[in-house]
């Protein structure tokens, strides 16, 4: 019997784009969507830290065995972080603010034995530039629909894929799942 089979591995999220990467990984999960207070400020590599923490925690309460994946992600512009955007006008100025310039993506993870109360939790970067990016091109994504419920107003492997001019780091950090380093975190835990 493997060491997944007698430990199952569950997801801390509600996030299609993380239930399909951790899928693509080849491991089978469970899917847990703890509540948490996500009201936390600093830095965004501390918010996502702490964030991927409580999750992981949140939902450990909830088995008795497991192993637990959490994660957060969130967008940083000269040390600031852009959450989701509340309406259409705060998208368009988070878009501007990033056209033509880097910025950088934080992924908190971390992965929590529901049974022993062992943890680990990692903070991954990655930096994103843009192109410039038109009033009418932002206009248009913005139609989408698709940046209202994106860190940052944007999603890298959608809309706004045209956007980006260069990456300095894992590209799944920015979609919000880094595979490589969820890979390493699991593979500790003896999953």
């Amino acid at each position: 019997m493997s060491e997944q089979s007698k430990r199952p591995l569950i997801l801390a999220s509600g996030s299609p784009r993380r239930r399909e990467l951790l899928a693509r990984m080849g491991y089978t999960f469970e899917i847990c969507t703890p509540d948490v207070d996500e009201h936390v400020t600093g830095h965004a590599r501390d918010i996502v830290h702490t964030l991927a923490q409580r999750k992981a925690h949140a939902a450990a309460g909830h088995y008795v065995r497991g192993v637990i994946i959490a994660s957060d992600t969130l967008v940083s512009l000269d040390g600031a972080p852009l959450g989701k955007p509340s309406d259409a006008k705060e998208a368009h100025a988070m878009l501007a603010a990033l056209s033509g310039r880097e910025h950088e993506v934080f992924t908190g993870v971390c992965v929590l034995d529901a049974e022993t109360g062992q943890s680990e939790t990692r903070t991954v970067r990655t930096g994103v530039t843009f192109r410039e990016i038109t009033p009418e091109e932002i206009d248009a994504y913005i139609a989408t629909g698709e940046p209202m419920d994106k860190a940052g107003a944007y999603a890298i492997q959608g809309g706004a894929a045209p956007f980006v001019a260069g990456l300095d780091g894992e590209y799944e950090n920015v979609v919000g799942f880094p595979v490589a380093e969820v890979g390493e975190m699991l593979k500790s835990f003896g999953i």
